[in-house]
C-alpha cells in the first residue's frame, strides 16, 4: 500500500450527529456463483442475486461497502450453502454491527417428465435464501416461488361447456426445524393446484393435464388453504407464509389470497 493511500480521508468513518440508527445498510443486486443442494443429483450450481446488509448504529456516517464483497470472495469462486451462516458472522466481524442480514435468489431447475409420454423438459423456479443474525441467533427462511395451473370452481358449475382457467404464482415462505428440500416445497405446492406445469408437452400429455386439471377445480383460497393444510401436517415446517396468485383469463384483475402462520 502506498504512502498516499494510507492518508485518504475515510469519509464514512466520521461521526454522525443527527442520531438516527439505520436498520440495513449495504450491497444489493450483486450477482454471485451459488451451490446448492440438489435431491437427484447431490448438488446443483446456479447463479444468485444477492442482498448483504448489516445494521448501522447512529453515531456512524456510513458503512464500508468494500467490506461486503470482501467478505463474499473470500469463500472462494462459489458460495456454498452450508457456508450461509459463517458469512453471516463474518459481516458482523468485518462491519461491527449487531445485525447482518443476507439475501440470495436464484433459478432452480428440475427435470420433469411428461405425464403420459414421459418426455423430459426442464422447468425452472424461483428460489429465495433468507437469512439474518442478530446477537448470535440465527433466522433462515426459505421461499419457493412456484407456477401452476387452477380451474375456477363456480366457472365450472355454472357454465355448459368448459370453465375458465389460469396460470397462478404461488410463493411458499417457510422457517424449518430441519433442513428441507426445495424439491419437496415444490411438490407440497403443485399437488395442492388444480395441475401443475410443464415445460414440454406433447399431444397426449396436453390432454391429460387438460382434464386433470379440469377434475380438481380450486378457488384461489382453496389452494392457499391446500397448502397450509399440507404444511401443518409436515413437522419440520415451524412456520409458514403462503400467497397465491392468479393472472384471471376472463378479468381484468387477478385473485389473491395469504395466509401466515408461525409455531
Amino acid at each position: 500500500m502506498s504512502a498516499e493511500s494510507t492518508h485518504l480521508k475515510d469519509t464514512q468513518s466520521e461521526p454522525d450527529f443527527r442520531q438516527i440508527a439505520i436498520d440495513r445498510v449495504g450491497v444489493k443486486g450483486l450477482r454471485y456463483p451459488l451451490r446448492i443442494r440438489d435431491k437427484a443429483r447431490e448438488s446443483q450450481h446456479t447463479i444468485a442475486t444477492c442482498a448483504l446488509t448489516v445494521d448501522l448504529p447512529h453515531h456512524h456516517k456510513g458503512t464500508h461497502m468494500s467490506r461486503f464483497v470482501e467478505v463474499l470472495n473470500e469463500f472462494g469462486p462459489e458460495l456454498h450453502v452450508d457456508n450461509i451462516r459463517t458469512l453471516l458472522t463474518d459481516l458482523v466481524a468485518r462491519l461491527n454491527s449487531e445485525s447482518a442480514h443476507v439475501d440470495f435468489e436464484f433459478p432452480f431447475f428440475l427435470e420433469k417428465p411428461a405425464p403420459v409420454t414421459g418426455a423430459v423438459g426442464l422447468m425452472d423456479y424461483t428460489v429465495r435464501f433468507a437469512a439474518t443474525i442478530e446477537r448470535g441467533a440465527v433466522d433462515f427462511v426459505v421461499t419457493v416461488i412456484v407456477p401452476v395451473t387452477t380451474v375456477c370452481p363456480c366457472s365450472k358449475a355454472i357454465s355448459a361447456r368448459g370453465a375458465h382457467n389460469q396460470r397462478g404464482q404461488v410463493t411458499f415462505a417457510v422457517r424449518f426445524a430441519k433442513p428441507i428440500w426445495i424439491e419437496d416445497l415444490i411438490r407440497l405446492v403443485e399437488d395442492s393446484a388444480s395441475c401443475e406445469l410443464y415445460s414440454l408437452l406433447k399431444r397426449p400429455d396436453e390432454k391429460a393435464v387438460t382434464e386433470h386439471a379440469y377434475d380438481n377445480p380450486v378457488f384461489v383460497e382453496d389452494l392457499v388453504r391446500n397448502i397450509a393444510e399440507r404444511a401443518d401436517a409436515t413437522a419440520d415446517i415451524t412456520g409458514y407464509c403462503v400467497e397465491a396468485e392468479n393472472f384471471e383469463s376472463i378479468h381484468n384483475h387477478n385473485a389473491y389470497a395469504r395466509i401466515e402462520r408461525r409455531r
